[in-house]
């Protein structure tokens, strides 16, 4: 398993996905109240976690992209 996700995308994914798991419990949105966006939030945020974390992304690995230096 090969790094194709670099340092800022790593970033920004951590980002988004720590925004992700909290919203659903700290934001008051409506749309937070349907399971499947409750849930939906939980489980992205964490994907985007784990791919920060291992700088491995399976889509970018199907299609060929990679942001990391060689």
């Amino acid at each position: 398993m090969t790094l194709n996700v670099g340092k800022t995308d790593r970033f920004i994914r951590f980002a988004l996905g720590v925004a992700l798991i909290l919203a659903p419990f700290l934001s008051n949105l409506a749309l937070f109240a349907s399971p499947l966006f409750f849930y939906g939030a939980l489980v992205v945020g964490c994907v985007m976690l784990v791919v920060s974390a291992t700088g491995f992304c399976p889509l970018y690995s199907l299609f060929g992209f990679k942001t990391c230096r060689a």
